[in-house]
């Protein structure tokens, strides 16, 4: 099994000097992707640019593969967008794994002046023409053809689509590319998406991929006092979002996250494979809260220790 995460902290204000610690650790630990989301006009909390951080994160790093969890196609020119891809590929030798997006906040489409209406037409559009780039096709209108240049290292850099609703999953079975499953979706509709995704292949005739990449909160630790502390936390951003209107949010952490001790959090992980045919795990610190940082560090090592070959 893969593994992957997400940084256990951000700070107020996006460090990359701290990005590239923790991606440098999480190397040295065994994992073996480290992934960035995009978001927009959230505060502290925003990323604007993964693909920028990321080559702060190559610089500092070896083998661990630089990945996106949503790289929003709808807001970009798919030809500059196929251009940063492909010298984040050269500058890294070839270790990206790009999940794409449509993004679903209203603020932010409008405040890019891009209709919410056609997220999903610009989305394929965007892709289609990445990848006739990548390969070093023509692509291009007005004055004439152009051809990218630099190519990526990886002639076809993966791309993993962000999916979460019935449309967006028949999309990406369409396009026979790997479905990345949100982080906060119950167990039962996991496995509802990844039937219709892999519907979706076969009424297309694409094969279906063989990756079944889940990202899920995850912590561990023997302490069972921290594990109390964090299903609580969980417990609360649970209902929180239930009650703002999240559609399929479970009050159970246990329905989305694993938290535990190691023998606990490993049978949860096998069960995983078993169940949904994971291959990939993303961990992520999700709606787990204010914890020190020095704690989720530790649990993240653990992981590591658990699961890394």
């Amino acid at each position: 099994m893969h593994l992957g995460l997400t940084p256990w902290r951000i700070s107020g204000q996006v460090d990359a000097h701290a990005l590239a610690r923790q991606a440098a650790l999480a190397e040295e630990w065994g994992y073996e992707s480290f992934w960035l989301p995009e978001s927009h006009f959230a505060g502290d909390a925003a990323i604007p640019d993964p693909l920028m951080l990321l080559a702060a994160v190559a610089a500092g790093t070896r083998t661990i593969r630089l990945a996106t969890t949503s790289f929003l196609l709808p807001l970009r020119h798919p030809l500059q967008a196929a251009e940063q891809v492909a010298v984040l590929d050269r500058l890294s030798g070839g270790r990206v794994i790009l999940g794409v997006g449509r993004g679903y906040q209203p603020t932010m489409f409008d405040a890019f002046e891009v209709s919410r209406k056609d997220k999903r037409r610009l989305f394929e559009a965007c892709l289609a023409t990445m990848q006739r780039a990548w390969k070093g096709e023509p692509v291009g209108e007005g004055s004439g053809d152009v051809r990218l240049s630099p190519l990526p290292v990886q002639e076809h850099p993966p791309v993993w689509v962000a999916a979460f609703g019935p449309k967006a999953l028949a999309q990406a079975g369409r396009l026979g590319l790997p479905y990345l499953a949100s982080p906060m979706e119950p167990l039962a509709r996991l496995r509802e998406n990844l039937q219709r995704h892999g519907e979706a292949c076969d009424a297309a005739g694409v094969a279906r991929p063989m990756e079944v990449p889940i990202m899920r909160t995850l912590f561990v630790s023997e302490d069972r006092r921290l594990v109390g502390q964090v299903r609580d936390q969980l417990g609360i951003a649970a209902r929180q979002l239930a009650s703002g209107g999240r559609p399929g949010v479970s009050l159970e952490a246990d329905e989305w996250a694993i938290v535990g001790d190691p023998a606990a959090v490993a049978d949860k992980v096998a069960a995983y494979v078993e169940t949904l045919g994971m291959t990939h795990l993303v961990v992520t610190r999700l709606r787990i809260g204010r914890m020190e940082s020095a704690v989720l560090e530790h649990s993240v090592r653990t992981a590591a220790e658990l699961f890394s070959q």
